[in-house]
């Protein structure tokens, strides 16, 4: 009999569910996905929901549930925290919190009423759950592992050795030191208060000097082990209660830093306000200081480890821009980053570590590798055509034209052109992405040669703040004839330098500092997104196209009806939807 486990990040941001059969991944999506509302926090039934239909399987038949979080996981230092300094009222809400998060079998009678869980609940640690979503799903044997974020189970950061099927922690890093509340309380301070702002912090950096280095030091104080310390006296979160809500699925997060940071870096911004040359030098300052502790912590462990390749997970994992000089500020020469670093990848982690224990010694030991992120739900022609005849007269009153066009060849080359014309194209395709990132499934395509690209995109659909880039998907046989290194780059989680000569030819991929937060794109994982950028190629002689995630201000689409919706009120140009081309045949174009 197969073994199932059932893997949850739930009650906290980017909320998600994935499966594992004998090991293996079969589904893993987030909750937001469904819900549309973006980083959803709470219990993820429709996540679950998804994974149970695609393994083809009832609840019933879940050997085991793993939750990423183990409210017993460090203990004691969690109780001589609360009883030395955190306020009482503060105590009592984190045990409040933590009671809700008991309540799973609950929570599942409630979302599948008259559907038995027969199986039995495990909790794994937040950070060995980050680490074997990391090192698990690498291709490597043995590696250093690394999970880095702002807080889980009263950590924010633990790095150890991953060999063949076992981790071992080595240290760990305690609340309330973090490297990941230091980078959050610096995007709350300039202005960005939303949950998951910390790209645009990555986004402004490149605009500015790292003028308040000195400054930042003092707010991240490096040790001698390789770990880190915070000035705990620029933040607040440590002593008096910061907000931390959920209501109506939206996480939303209390000010981090206290008074004494604008003591130190000046006035915090207005999130109306403008950006100042001040504020993108504040911006690369504290990139400046991530990176700074970030390569302090690999080249410590690398000099106790002596292996070349690297894992790496957690809220900080998703820090693409650091993730990328990892080669060329450490001695380690292989990166692996699970593409939902977050939370939510906490899911597969948890699953993977359950899946191992329940096969030790058996003959279903296996690593739950993940080369590729497209687990999430897909959606066949029939499915296509009854959206698109449900929504005949929208699609009409559009000026738009509908045709079938099932040979790939055809319909790769047909969306090529319209993308080499300077069209603006929505490509949905196969399973959804799994984690933050649109890679050629869920993703609006455009042409990376034309300047004004990036403005069009962010005018007219995204609707975001200027200076945030736009990423390459790259054939991965062409990686080294445009980036200056070359590595299998798959969830666009780390970003190179685009070689000096190339920068010309692709400015709307180009960031200010000649950087691209690159995809690399396999022909077997991905054959339909590889035949598209191959059609393009041989129309343009660039082997890649700007690659943005299919959405405006929303979760990533993700079924057939969203897409169109996205499509129809943002008037992008062409939706190819699964093997239907739909483009608008009016005046109506987004470009000439």
């Amino acid at each position: 009999m197969p073994s199932y486990v059932l893997g949850l990040n739930a009650y906290h941001g980017d909320s998600s569910a994935c499966l594992l059969r004998d090991g293996m991944l079969v589904a893993a999506v987030e909750e937001e996905r469904f819900r549309r509302i973006k980083h959803w926090a709470g219990f993820p039934s429709q996540a679950i929901a998804f994974c149970l239909e695609e393994g083809g399987i009832q609840l019933g038949d879940v050997e085991a549930l793993a939750l990423n979080s183990d409210p017993k996981a460090n203990l004691f230092p969690k109780i001589r925290f609360a009883l030395q300094r955190s306020p009482w009222s503060t105590l009592l809400d984190r045990v409040r919190n933590q009671g809700k998060r008991m309540g799973v079998e609950a929570e599942l009678e409630r979302a599948f009423p008259g559907k038995r869980f027969n199986g039995k609940i495990h909790r794994t640690e937040h950070h060995l759950s980050h680490l074997a979503s990391a090192f698990y799903c690498s291709p490597f044997a043995r590696a250093t592992t690394v999970s880095v974020d702002g807080f889980g189970d009263f950590a924010s950061a633990a790095w150890g050795i991953g060999e063949e099927q076992s981790i071992t922690i080595r240290d760990r890093v305690l609340y309330p030191h973090s490297l990941g509340a230091f980078y959050q309380g610096v995007t709350q301070f300039l202005g960005f208060p939303h949950y998951g702002d910390e790209y645009k912090v990555m986004g402004l950096a490149p605009y500015g000097e790292p003028k308040y280095l000195n400054e930042m030091r003092e707010l991240v104080k490096l040790k001698s082990d390789g770990g880190f310390e915070i000035g705990l006296n620029y933040f607040r979160f440590h002593k008096e209660k910061v907000e931390y809500t959920w209501e109506g699925g939206e996480p939303k997060v209390g000010a981090l830093f206290g008074p004494e940071m604008a003591k130190l870096l000046g006035p915090e911004r207005d999130p109306k306000g403008e950006l100042t040359q001040r504020h993108k030098d504040l911006a690369r300052s504290a990139q400046a200081m991530y990176e700074e502790a970030f390569f302090h912590l690999l080249r410590s462990q690398h000099a106790i480890d002596k292996c070349n390749a690297v894992t790496i997970a957690g809220g900080c994992g998703a820090n693409s821009v650091a993730n990328g000089k990892v080669r060329r500020m450490t001695p380690y020469t292989k990166v692996y980053v699970q593409s939902a670093a977050g939370d939510a990848g906490g899911a597969i982690g948890a699953a993977a570590v359950v899946a191992q224990k329940l096969s030790r010694g058996g003959s279903r030991a296996v690593r739950t590798k993940m080369p590729h992120a497209y687990w999430g739900p897909s959606f066949d022609n029939a499915a296509v055509l009854k959206v698109l005849d449900a929504n005949r007269k929208a699609i009409e009153d559009a000026h738009c034209s509908v045709e079938l066009i099932p040979e790939l060849d055809a319909l790769t080359e047909r969306t090529a052109a319209r993308v080499a014309e300077g069209l603006v194209v929505g490509w949905f395709q196969g399973a959804a992405e799994w984690g933050p990132r649109a890679l050629g499934n869920r993703s609006i395509v455009c042409d990376p040669r034309r300047a004004n690209m990036k403005d069009i995109l962010n005018s007219k659909i995204k609707r975001r703040e200027s200076f945030r880039p736009f990423a390459p998907s790259i054939l991965e046989e062409h990686t080294i004839e445009w980036f200056e290194e070359d590595d299998d780059v798959p969830f666009m989680m780390q970003v190179f330098q685009i070689r000096e000569a190339q920068r010309i030819k692709v400015p709307a991929v180009c960031h200010v500092d000649g950087s691209g937060r690159l995809q690399t794109v396999s022909k077997v994982h991905n054959p339909r997104y590889h035949g598209l950028i191959s059609a393009y190629q041989k129309l343009t002689q660039v082997p890649m196209v700007l690659n943005t995630s299919f959405n405006e201000n929303e979760p990533v689409v993700n079924k057939p009806e969203e897409a169109l919706a996205c499509f129809l009120r943002t008037k992008m140009d062409v939706l190819v939807l699964g093997d239907y081309f739909i483009e608008r045949v009016g005046e109506t174009k987004v470009t000439a």
